[in-house]
């Protein structure tokens, strides 16, 4: 397991002519649908979209699971539904780049076909499997090789799991594979994972780049059960005969390793220095930076990962209750008024909401307090706090939350010189400026963000051999769309971020 990664399997025979070919294709298998997203080759500009959903089921409380069938008929759908609505055609496609959920366990036997339901990343039945790994390895080393701690998302706890309460299901498995490589198994009929979304099994050294031998023994888990680990870039394999019939793709079209759906996410952000972070304002709120080498947060607070950029890592901190909150709020408070009504009344109410705080932990806390325990509670209610001030409140304590990781990252030694902003939260400009305010740095939107699947189509530019780099694709294709810079607000928030966090202790 030492030495080079491998190149992925050699497709000289097969990879389609980049001067006949007019795309290439993002393919995202998220926790709601697959999407699929055709890039421009000349543009680096979005030619079309199309989404196909599945059903997540919830067998008992804090479970989750999705069918890897459900994830292939739904990538088929999106594959042809993008095609079909952008006019083109699958010989117009140069080479595919894949994304998805990370974490999620698909265990496959011995004939590759799963064992169970895939066990996803918000899953939370291995609270007691994180700890004995944290017994068994130990917490600080488990932190040093991995880049963070064990937490209940993570594919290694899982496996634990398994082997405690449904053996029969873990003496069949064979091969270990997470949600957006068995679907590209389907497509190619090659196994790999790509080092971003191996990073998140806590199986991953990120310093080496490698499956950990020494966690692998400790846990008693088969070192052949995990597929061989390729850069994000690196093509993976080619679109089979099979798949070619199912998707409308060419028999032959190289397909990339991609990338988990943060880190492709980081990729249509452009983030490849550190001085520039971004933030998706969506359900949850993370955080991404490029880093230097491979630093740890020894807290766990921030969580180091490999970059799709070969030779480079990322840190990662995740909010799990972001734009959630927002939804939470307005679901049980004001289910007739819009997001935008809600937004435009709180701001019409001073800085700091008079006196009111929010703390935003309606499913716990990943970073920076790293427990699932904690509780959303606001603080400080008077009779003189109405709906607007109770918005506003949430949407501070929304990004003071947020603000809580950057301040994580700047102790860490890197400079924060400005943030990109995605997700649902982005689309408000009185967010935009508020989140500026509070972080203190300018905040800019992005030209053309379609999520992961624009960052798996970037990479697949870099496989298909159209630009040298993922560096050098980013800079081609990823653009800013707007920009806010901090106002006199600015100071106050410094001040009211610090009361937000004295109220919380």
């Amino acid at each position: 397991m030492e030495g080079m990664l491998p190149p992925g399997p050699a497709l000289a025979d097969t990879v389609l002519s980049m001067a006949a070919a007019r795309y290439v294709l993002g393919i995202d298998i998220g926790t709601g649908g697959a999407r699929a997203v055709l890039l421009s080759l000349d543009e680096g500009t979005i030619a079309g979209t199309h989404t196909a959903t599945y059903d997540t089921r919830r067998p008992h409380p804090g479970w989750s699971e999705q069918s890897a069938t459900d994830w292939w008929q739904a990538t088929c759908e999106a594959v042809r539904g993008v095609l079909n609505g952008s006019g083109a055609s699958g010989e117009d496609v140069a080479c595919v780049g894949v994304t998805g959920q990370m974490h999620g366990l698909v265990a496959l036997d011995a004939q590759e076909q799963p064992v169970r339901p895939a066990i996803l990343w918000n899953d939370q039945r291995t609270a007691d499997q994180c700890a004995q790994m944290h017994d068994v390895i130990g917490e600080a080393r488990l932190i040093e090789w991995t880049g963070k701690p064990a937490l209940t998302s993570f594919t290694a706890p899982k496996l634990l799991w398994l082997r405690e309460h449904e053996p029969d299901c873990f003496d069949r498995i064979a091969h270990v594979l997470l949600p957006k490589d068995a679907v590209r198994h389907q497509l190619c009929g090659e196994q790999a994972i790509d080092v971003t979304d191996a990073s998140g099994t806590s199986l991953l050294n990120v310093h080496t780049r490698h499956w950990c031998a020494d966690i692998l023994e400790a846990l008693d888990l088969p070192a052949t059960w995990l597929p061989p680990v390729l850069e994000s870039a690196a093509v993976a394999g080619a679109i089979t005969a099979a798949a070619a019939d199912e998707t409308g793709l060419p028999q032959g079209t190289p397909i990339v390793a991609g990338a988990g759906d943060q880190a492709a996410a980081g990729v249509a952000c452009g983030i490849s220095e550190p001085e520039i972070v971004s933030i998706n304002l969506g359900t949850s709120g993370v955080l991404f930076a490029a880093c230097q080498g491979a630093p740890i947060d020894s807290t766990g607070g921030l969580h180091t990962f490999c970059h799709a950029i070969p030779g480079t890592c990322h840190l990662m901190g995740c909010m799990l209750s972001a734009g959630g909150c927002l939804e939470w709020f307005r679901d049980v408070i004001a289910p007739d008024a819009t997001y935008a009504q809600l937004i435009e009344e709180a701001m019409n109410v001073p800085a700091g909401s008079e006196g009111l705080h929010f703390y935003p932990y309606l499913t716990g806390e990943r970073t920076p307090h790293n427990d699932p325990t904690l509780t959303a509670s606001f603080r400080g209610l008077t009779a003189r706090h109405g709906r607007a001030h109770l918005v506003r409140a949430v949407l501070e304590g929304i990004t003071y939350g947020l603000r809580d990781g950057l301040d994580l990252l700047g102790a860490s030694g890197q400079q924060i010189d400005r943030i990109r902003l995605t997700g649902g939260g982005a689309k408000s400009v009185l967010w935009q400026a508020l989140a500026a305010d509070i972080f203190g740095a300018p905040v800019c939107t992005m030209q053309a963000n379609q999520g992961s699947a624009h960052g798996a189509a970037i990479l697949a530019m870099v496989g298909g051999e159209h630009y040298d780099s993922v560096p050098e694709a980013m800079a081609a294709c990823v653009s800013e769309h707007s920009q806010y810079e901090p106002t006199r607000q600015s100071g106050i928030y410094t001040e009211l971020h610090q009361q937000w966090k004295d109220g919380s202790a």
